[in-house]
């Protein structure tokens, strides 16, 4: 149990899974028909109404993205694999349908100033009398939307893998025998 505290910790640090008090993480397959629904109100109505939200999109098909989708279970306490998994800062949702749209609405704007939350409630008001104008004239929110997998998260300026998690968890790991080595040596 302590070595997957400590792998979410790194993990945290590079933010691969972790989502911030108004970002969304979205893990999905592109066979999920309610992975879809989450994702179409996700990108086409929250990004609107909510001016600072990221959200990043992960294929769980993806084999590189497994772990990330299994950390991410796990930090969920979540024993079932279904997708979509939301994770929205602190909190997780397993599975959609539109009853949820409040709750999704709340855990975005669980750190959110009050001045934040009245913005997002003109946008969304805004949205209401006219969403098409609405999204044509505030275009760029679709930026907002990444897909990425975990792989490409950890690439530097270049375009090559970062080592920095290999040498992280090669220390880990002779730090960890060299201690049982030594102690069994005495």
């Amino acid at each position: 149990m302590k070595l997957s505290k400590l792998l979410f910790a790194v993990l945290g640090c590079f933010g691969l899974y972790s989502a911030n008090a108004a970002d969304i993480t979205i893990f999905y397959s592109p066979t999920c028909p309610h992975c879809h629904h989450a994702r179409d109100f996700i990108e086409n109505t929250l990004i609107y109404e909510y001016n600072d939200l990221k959200v990043l999109t992960v294929n769980v098909m993806e084999m590189d993205n497994r772990q990330a989708f299994v950390d991410a279970l796990y930090k969920c306490e979540y024993k079932s694999g279904g997708v979509p998994v939301l994770v929205i800062g602190e909190k997780c949702f397993q599975g959609y349908s539109d009853k949820m749209q409040s709750d999704l609405r709340a855990a975005v704007e669980a750190d959110l100033s009050a001045e934040q939350k009245k913005s997002a409630a003109m946008n969304k008001a805004e949205m209401e009398k006219d969403k098409e104008a609405f999204v044509k004239s505030h275009s760029e929110r679709q930026n907002a939307v990444s897909e990425k997998d975990i792989k490409k998260k950890i690439t530097d300026k270049s375009g090559k893998t970062s080592n920095i998690i290999l040498y992280v968890l090669l220390g880990l790991l002779f730090g960890g025998l060299g201690a049982i080595l030594f102690k069994k040596q005495k």
